[in-house]
């Protein structure tokens, strides 16, 4: 069986030269975290399967449902425009799923996700994906596929703050700072955008984690190794989306920059929760 997560590879491409370093325990226990054998054992019973079909059965696998409201406000697909959804991350990998099935139900594969370049791994859901490296530096490539991917005739469907939502110091799960680009490219591209809140949470460990990751000010992101376990974790549940009304583009004009845009973007979509 060939193996789509091979962590001895995927840690000699990132790592390089230094790979030879890391000690072989590491490796394994990082295999038993990630869920390797499980991975794998789906992704080649799935291997058949792309994009629409793919996220079908994902959410069967995860037997994951969707609690839908404000359905209605997603855009007829017969009306030629292309969109920017948008939304919030709390699960970092769930959610994304969950989110591309919902869209690909009424857009099919006219879908395209920027998503962190490892899981460009997954057989099934790489035709939908835009590969971004989280770990090592951005390349004019990944712009360039950004332009030719809002050029395109395919919605986006973005997570715009990257990382999956943090525990705040009030116990809220949210996202860190929106990145502008969505607003950017929306703008250029005239694509309106489509506001999404999704309700979900990861377990206290993983935000343990990536609390102490931000005191120590570690530079990788070592809370991410644990997102596929909390993927398991949040198996067999029913997750709450809300799905506000699109915002014409023609809104991003010059009274707030493009990094204010973003948030006021965020916070539409954090007001979605409290309607």
């Amino acid at each position: 069986m060939e193996k789509a997560v091979d962590l001895d590879k995927i840690v000699s491409l990132k790592a390089g030269g230094k790979a030879k370093f890391i000690p072989r325990f590491l490796i394994n226990k990082l295999k038993k975290i990630i869920h390797q054998d499980e991975l794998n054992d789906y992704f080649w019973e799935s291997r058949n399967l792309k994009g629409k079909v793919w996220l079908e059965d994902g959410m069967r696998y995860l037997d994951i449902t969707l609690d839908v409201e404000g359905e209605e406000n997603l855009p007829k697909d017969d009306d030629r425009h292309q969109y920017t959804f948008v939304s919030n991350h709390p699960l970092g990998g769930p959610d994304g799923v969950a989110l591309g099935y919902l869209l690909t139900q009424h857009y099919g594969n006219k879908l395209r996700l920027p998503v962190n370049d490892f899981l460009m791994y997954i057989p099934g859901l790489a035709p939908l994906c835009i590969p971004v490296n989280k770990v090592g530096r951005q390349s004019r490539q990944l712009m360039q596929m950004m332009d030719e991917t809002y050029r395109s005739e395919n919605h986006v469907l973005m997570f715009p703050a990257g990382l999956c939502s943090r525990k705040q110091s009030d116990g809220s799960i949210k996202d860190c700072e929106w990145t502008k680009t969505f607003i950017q490219k929306s703008v250029a591209y005239k694509r309106d955008i489509v506001p999404i809140y999704f309700d979900g949470r990861n377990s206290e460990w993983f935000y343990n984690v990536a609390l102490w990751c931000k005191r120590l000010h570690l530079k990788f992101n070592f809370a991410m190794l644990w997102l596929v376990d909390e993927m398991y974790k949040n198996r067999h549940k029913t997750f709450k989306v809300r799905v506000g009304k699109t915002i014409p583009w023609e809104t991003f004009d010059k009274t707030k920059t493009a990094v204010q845009w973003a948030q006021w973007v965020k916070d539409v979509v954090y007001d979605l929760n409290e309607n």
